[in-house]
C-alpha cells in the first residue's frame, strides 16, 4: 500500500490545483480590492474632467461627459481612422455631450502615463473645439505630439 501524505504536510487538493480564492483580499471586506481597467479608465476620465471644468465652468456651460467602450462607425466606414471621442453640440435645453470611447484610446497605449496623455490630449482638443479655442489654451499640459 503507497503511503499518503499527511494532512498536515498537504499543499495541494485532490486535483493538484492547490489552492482556492481570491489571489488579492480586500481590505474592508464587501469592498472590491483591484479595480477593473473599465473603472481605472473612468476614474482617470472624470479626474482629467474636473480639473478642465472646475477651468472653464464659466465657459462650458452644460456639457456632458460620458465614456463609451466603442464608437458606433457607419456603413461606409474605412478601417484607417477610429474616433477617439465624439462631440455632440447642444441645441436649447438641450447640453453639449463629450464622448470617450475607452477601448481605441487604450490600444493605442502601451503604459499608464501614455494613457493619461492620450486621455488629456482627447478631452483637451474635444473642449477646444467646443469653446472655439486653441487647444494649448485650454490646459497647459496639453502636449499636441501625443
Amino acid at each position: 500500500m503507497p503511503d499518503l501524505p499527511s494532512a498536515r504536510g498537504r499543499r495541494r487538493d485532490r486535483r493538484g490545483r492547490g489552492p482556492r480564492g481570491p489571489a488579492v483580499l480586500p481590505a474592508v471586506p464587501g469592498t472590491v480590492a483591484v479595480r477593473t481597467r473599465r473603472e481605472r479608465f473612468d476614474d482617470l476620465v472624470l479626474g482629467l474632467v474636473t480639473d478642465l471644468e472646475d477651468r472653464w465652468s464659466d465657459r462650458l456651460g452644460l456639457v456632458e461627459f460620458a465614456v463609451e467602450d466603442t464608437p458606433l462607425v457607419p456603413d461606409d466606414w474605412t478601417p484607417d481612422s477610429v474616433p477617439l471621442a465624439a462631440l455632440v453640440r447642444g441645441s436649447g435645453t438641450r447640453p453639449s455631450r463629450l464622448v470617450v470611447f475607452r477601448r481605441p484610446i487604450e490600444h493605442r497605449c502601451e503604459t499608464r502615463s501614455d494613457l493619461h496623455a492620450l486621455v488629456l490630449t482627447v478631452l483637451v482638443e474635444q473642449v477646444a473645439e467646443l469653446l472655439g479655442i486653441d487647444p494649448a489654451d485650454v490646459d497647459p499640459r496639453y502636449d499636441p505630439e501625443v
